[in-house]
């Protein structure tokens, strides 16, 4: 039985007011901000683990499963104290002040302990994606981005597994390794790091941290270019810290513990900014999901989520299909889920609304409400969330308002109400790291940060409902009519209508009479869609049930869609995945349009020429 949804409340979270000043320039441009000023941040980011260890030592800071029985091990506040500041000690007795820690490993505790021990000895940390490492055949990114970091200490939490990178990067830096440590002159175990006796030049190098202290590389490709290590300081950490802290405040005594179960990497600004530093400042604990949001790896997540009740959630879109459909099927896991929940957050594309409405009748079972879903906006140049959705919202799509702090330049492109993004903050990055020239580029005459993206209101004449993304203004181009084709957009309402048969697709059709697609197919999903199982690429294309299906779905979005810009004629099925090593896709998953449009000239001059081929699908 459908049910209204909006008959039931939402669970009482105490967002900041919204209060919007907007001033228009006689260019056009619009200047959008908060009239709440910022709050004042803490001195800088180790402060926050001292003072935790002071009033709440036994508080478990982090929790991660360990041994061959995967049982959860704690760190506590305290036991963290300690080992930072020995590691601390042992980086500072390498006597190479400013040089860099690189970090090539996922998640973990001594990864935690590392990171806070490096911005402590006034060594900028530099966490680097795991796939660079683990799924690169040359390492060549890999390479670059040492060359650059010149790095005084690599680690990695198993050696064995990162062997082949550690060896193509180890130069003169000492490594670090927790398990199997492999046959290296210049190897530390991490026995030796967290057991270094700790000396007074540990608070003198403490208190030489200023806001204007580099404390990390956060390495970006965004979704278009190549990985540049963006510079990160004190300042912006704490005041993207303060920002994200004042969007909620609880009265004194209703604050509830934070308890939360995240995988998001520490080397993506959204996990190593936004739910890293928030534990710590909230003296939370974040247990380490050893889940992901894949068919074969999100059942760990749900195990995890049987078990700890979170006091907030976060996740892709396809996160949430899973959750919803698990959650339809198992009590347990939903009672467990919303016993303290008072907030989901989506992030990475538009949460479609089934999905939406599928998570929150789920809530309305088990709790009675609604509970509010926030999403935001922002890069790893400005420390994460710049805009935030700070209301329970009755719609997804939205990036929200910006922060206290924030300043948004808006400038029009063309009459279709929509505006380039731009923004000054004090969470902004000062530049690229060896890139003055792309620094300068970067930034225009008044200061504010280009983000390439654009953005509407969502009702013209009241900004106090807040803005909706509206693409990547790199990916657009033209049809031969003269037409323009918003990629962004275009490409989330295809994959919308062929969910969960796609994974991803292209969009192609520039200087060309009409739009098509390059496709992958999500061979998981299209294997349960046929019943058959040990098939190739070959067979699921040439199944009839799956190449009707997915002309259906394109039809259906042809007709919610006829418009020459958005109606997709023809589609591509790709076999080959997209390449790391190619720049198809980046550390993040994401793919890089032109990129592939480039490595894959061949398949779109087919996809325009070929008349009967197993890989084409004629729409209409």
């Amino acid at each position: 039985m459908t049910i209204d949804l909006k008959q039931y409340p939402f669970r009482n979270v105490p967002f900041l007011p919204r209060d919007i000043d907007l001033q228009r320039r006689p260019d056009g441009s619009l200047i959008v901000r908060s009239r709440i000023p910022l709050a004042p941040g803490v001195p800088h980011i180790p402060s926050l683990l001292h003072r935790n260890a002071r009033q709440r030592p036994e508080r478990p800071w982090l929790v991660q499963r360990r041994g061959a029985a995967a049982e959860w091990q704690p760190l506590t506040y305290g036991d963290g104290l300690a080992q930072v500041q020995s590691a601390t000690q042992f980086l500072l007795d390498l006597d190479r002040p400013g040089r860099t820690v690189m970090v090539l490993s996922e998640n973990a505790l001594e990864h935690a302990v590392l990171e806070l021990a490096a911005m402590q000895a006034g060594m900028p940390y530099a966490p680097v994606t795991t796939a660079y490492s683990l799924l690169s055949q040359d390492h060549e990114k890999l390479r670059a981005m040492a060359g650059l970091l010149e790095p005084a200490v690599i680690f990695a939490q198993n050696g064995t597994r990162y062997e082949k990178a550690l060896r193509a990067i180890a130069g003169d830096a000492v490594l670090v390794c927790v398990d199997y440590p492999i046959d290296h002159p210049k190897l530390a175990t991490w026995t030796q790091v967290a057991r270094t006796r700790v000396t007074s030049a540990v608070q003198a190098s403490i208190d030489a941290i200023t806001p204007d202290t580099v404390a990390k590389y956060q390495f970006t490709s965004g979704s278009t270019g190549t990985p540049k290590a963006v510079i990160v300081t004190q300042r912006m950490l704490t005041a993207s810290l303060a920002m994200t802290t004042q969007m909620i405040r609880w009265d004194d005594g209703n604050t509830p513990e934070t308890v939360l179960l995240d995988w998001l990497p520490w080397s993506h600004v959204a996990g190593g900014h936004s739910v890293f530093n928030c534990v710590l400042d909230e003296c939370g604990t974040l247990y380490i999901d050893d889940g992901r949001p894949t068919p074969a790896e999100f059942p760990r997540t749900l195990r995890n989520l049987r078990a700890i009740s979170p006091s907030r959630f976060s996740g892709m879109p396809v996160a949430y299909a899973m959750l919803a459909e698990a959650l339809q099927k198992d009590d347990v896991l939903g009672a467990s889920l919303f016993r303290h929940l008072h907030r989901l957050t989506y992030s990475g594309a538009r949460l479609p609304d089934a999905v939406h409405d599928a998570i929150q009748r789920q809530a309305v079972r088990h709790t009675g409400c609604r509970i509010p879903f926030v999403s935001a906006y922002g890069s790893t140049e400005t420390s994460a969330a710049v805009t935030y959705v700070h209301w329970p919202a009755e719609r997804t799509g939205l990036i929200g308002l910006p922060h206290p702090g924030v300043e948004l330049k808006l400038i029009p492109l063309g009459a279709d109400a929509r505006y380039e993004i731009r923004v000054r903050s004090p969470a902004v990055t000062p530049g690229y790291l060896k890139q003055p020239e792309l620094t300068r580029e970067t930034f225009d005459e008044d200061g504010f940060i280009r983000m390439g993206d654009a953005a509407s209101f969502v009702e013209a004449g009241r900004p106090d409902e807040g803005l909706t993304f509206a693409g990547r203004v790199a990916e657009e181009f033209k049809l031969q009519s003269g037409v323009f084709v918003r990629v962004s957009s275009l490409r989330v309402d295809c994959l919308s209508a062929a969910a969960p048969l796609l994974s991803d697709l292209v969009i192609t059709g520039a200087d060309r009479e009409y739009v098509g697609a390059l496709a992958w197919l999500n061979l998981a999903a299209c294997q349960d869609f046929v019943q058959r199982t040990g098939l190739c690429f070959a067979d699921f294309v040439a199944d009839p049930t799956l190449r009707a299906a997915l002309k259906a779905a394109f039809a259906a979005h042809n007709a919610r869609q006829p418009g020459s810009s958005t109606r997709i004629r023809r589609v591509w099925l790709l076999e080959k995945p997209a390449s790391l090593d190619l720049g198809e896709t980046n550390d993040k998953g994401y793919i890089n349009q032109r990129k592939v449009l480039e490595q894959r000239s061949d398949a779109v001059h087919a996809l325009y020429t070929e008349m009967d081929h197993p890989n084409l699908l004629c729409i209409d």
